[in-house]
């Protein structure tokens, strides 16, 4: 009887934080690919520690195209994506060991519980919170997009017992810096569709964003954390809009500089 093999494909960036909890936790995988884009923390020197087999990419093509690099790195027979900021939580292992020793589906959707600076969400609209993570290889790849990548596939998903646990903002100066990338990132992915901006949108839509987190998705239930994150999440559609507004205003700079 052959042997399934799983691999685990991870990206980072100075993941330093948590990389090495997150490796301990699937120890039991037959090989993990740490496709890297210029830490200068201890990123890379814990994944070869680990015992990761470690790439380095020159470019940064966004987060989808980036973890596909990193599925395309493994030959295993299935794959676990995993962010570098996750972890596998033993019952989660002890599913996905039992799922492989006899498959019934070609992808599997993992329980992901999320952190805000230290405070477990169980409302906000990030929990729960089914995503695709484990896929029979060949049978599922990331969207291109740049940012809130997606997994595409055809089949549909089952559900594995345990929890990911993914500490997402580890302290408030880690909230600033995703709220500048994720705004910005959005922005030109808005652009690239033809999507404009302005003043009125970004007031409109963060204050959208605010409600729907807060309210309809009882963010008030998860208390001073659950406020946070509903000022977080106006704040990136805000500024979204208005990085969308600059990026038109410096298209029309362009077209009239070189008509």
């Amino acid at each position: 009887m052959t042997h399934t093999t799983l691999g685990v494909a991870i990206i980072t960036k100075n993941a330093a934080a948590r990389l090495a909890q997150c490796l301990a936790s699937v120890a039991f995988a037959d090989e993990i690919v740490v496709l890297d884009s210029g830490s200068t923390d201890a990123t890379l020197e814990i994944a070869r520690a680990h015992g990761a087999r470690v790439m380095a990419s020159a470019d940064w093509p966004g987060f989808g195209p980036q973890k596909n690099r990193a599925l395309d790195a493994l030959a295993t027979d299935w794959v676990l994506s995993l962010d570098a900021d996750e972890v596998v939580s033993p019952e989660l292992a002890a599913s996905i060991r039992a799922t492989l020793a006899a498959p019934q589906a070609d992808v599997y959707a993992v329980d992901r519980l999320s952190s805000f600076c230290g405070t477990w969400i169980k409302h906000s609209g990030w929990y729960p919170d089914w995503i695709p993570r484990l896929f029979k290889r060949g049978s599922a790849r990331f969207s291109d997009d740049l940012v809130h990548e997606r997994l595409v596939f055809d089949a549909r998903a089952q559900r594995l017992a345990g929890k990911l646990l993914h500490y997402s903002y580890e302290d408030f100066e880690g909230v600033l810096r995703k709220l500048d990338s994720y705004s910005g990132a959005g922005a030109r992915q808005r652009a690239a569709g033809g999507k404009s901006g302005g003043f009125g949108k970004a007031v409109a839509r963060g204050a959208w964003a605010f409600v729907r987190t807060y309210v309809l998705r009882a963010g008030f239930l998860d208390g001073w954390a659950g406020f946070q994150i509903a000022v977080f999440n106006a704040e990136t559609v805000y500024y979204r809009f208005l990085k969308l507004a600059l990026l038109g205003q410096q298209g029309q700079q362009r077209e009239r500089r070189d008509p």
